[in-house]
């Protein structure tokens, strides 16, 4: 008997698999028809509307980058033959990675295969080095911060989410001459609210702290040129790193980082998630070029983006819906079992042809369940109305606590 084997399929570890257990929906994007899909559930074909989607833009069904990787495509096939070290750096990176520190008026950027991979890789490496490093990460931080935090082996203190006295206290405590690392988002991906940029930026600045600022759900969607929340704040130049990603607002994959060229010097000699890995496909390196580069030039996308989120709030605050926040696209419907959270997932699917997909643990902490909406850039005014009085009737069915409910229940 492999009792290593073994123990997967049977005992605690398998129990604990199986109490985790996803369900994962087949869906098949069709071009040019987003949100529309067709989703396979128990041998049936179904057309659906998808409402929990990061393509918030549409741009991986725009024209011009299907265009861009095809073309790509035909001209240097399909894989980039190595990694960016041996044999695998093709003119589309080198031109991408120019345009993201352009994007961030930065002096270098960085590619990576993902967004995991770039806070991964990059943390490791900057948090890492110096070796007495002090970092104060966000109590929300995304789970690839947090491995790259671990990985680093730096030590780690974490403030309070969004508590920028509390940031200050911790570092207050710090020795002055300790370097300093500050780590956080702009969007938060569970919850759709903003940091506190220029309050954190300030007391950065006081304590000489270094910043890495994460823009995944921000990038393409925020500030000018959709350069990310720092920049509509008019404070990104006192971010040292900004990270992103290639697979949200620009419709595509991939991450990255930007910043300081010594710095981005250092995670490109010495990070593993750099080195040893194949590089990014040319094709999707080109695509995201088109998709940067006109998403520079062009506020419709956001526009229509920003007008389907407001829209959603209102709705949702006329129904008496809880959601977490209105500061952002993100709209985190809070719903706080996982039981009823996973019932109106699938009330909304099978009742409506509408798929959310429940957020539970450990995305969310247990008992803070949520559905993830994202009206994205191609959602129309109707279909968010239609959406919001599905919404609606699945609360009422379920008897969920509505916001009043919930807010009699905390005063009490």
């Amino acid at each position: 008997m492999n009792l290593h084997l073994e123990s997967y399929s049977d005992g605690p570890i398998a129990a604990d698999v199986a109490a985790r257990r996803r369900e994962f929906l087949e869906i098949a994007r069709h071009s040019g028809k987003f949100p529309t899909a067709t989703a396979r559930q128990d041998g049936a074909d179904l057309q659906i509307s998808v409402w929990c989607s990061n393509d918030y833009l549409g741009m991986g069904e725009n024209p011009k980058i299907i265009e861009a990787m095809t073309s790509a495509i035909q001209a240097h096939g399909v894989g980039s033959g190595g990694s960016r070290n041996i044999g695998g750096t093709n003119q589309y990176h080198v031109q991408l990675e120019r345009e993201l520190a352009e994007l961030h008026d930065k002096e270098a950027a960085l590619l990576f295969t993902s967004g995991f991979t770039a806070n991964d890789g990059a943390l490791t490496v900057l948090a890492g080095l110096p070796k007495d490093t002090v970092v104060f990460s966000d109590a929300e931080n995304h789970a690839s911060i947090i491995d790259g935090l671990r990985h680093s082996g730096a030590q780690k203190h974490v403030f309070r989410h969004n508590d920028v006295a509390h940031l200050e206290e911790l570092l207050a405590a710090t020795p002055a001459d300790r370097p300093k690392l500050i780590v956080l988002e702009s969007v938060y991906s569970m919850s759709g609210d903003i940091a506190p940029l220029a309050e954190i930026a300030e007391v950065a600045n006081r304590y000489n702290a270094t910043t890495y600022l994460d823009e995944v759900h921000a990038v393409g969607m925020y500030g000018p040129e959709g350069a990310g929340i720092a920049a509509r704040e008019g404070i990104a130049d006192q971010f040292t790193v900004i990270m992103g990603t290639l697979a949200k607002g620009f419709g595509t994959v991939g991450g990255y980082i930007a910043g300081p060229a010594a710095l981005i010097e250092a995670v490109r000699t010495l990070s593993r998630g750099f080195i040893f890995t194949t590089s990014l496909p040319p094709a999707i390196a080109a695509g995201s070029l088109t998709s940067v580069r006109h998403l520079r030039n062009s506020e419709v996308e956001r526009q229509a983006l920003a007008e389907n989120a407001q829209l959603l709030h209102r709705l949702l605050d006329e129904a008496d819906i809880p959601f977490i926040s209105a500061d952002s696209h993100i709209v985190c419907a809070f719903i706080g079992d996982d039981r009823t959270c996973k019932q109106a997932s699938s009330l909304l699917f099978k009742r409506h042809g509408m798929y959310v997909q429940p957020i539970n643990a450990p995305s969310v902490p247990a008992g803070q369940e949520i559905l993830r909406i994202a009206p994205s850039a191609v959602h129309t005014r109707s279909d968010v109305e239609n959406f919001a009085e599905a919404l609606r009737d699945v609360w009422k069915e379920l008897d969920i606590p509505s916001a009043s409910d919930r807010l009699l229940a905390q005063q009490s």
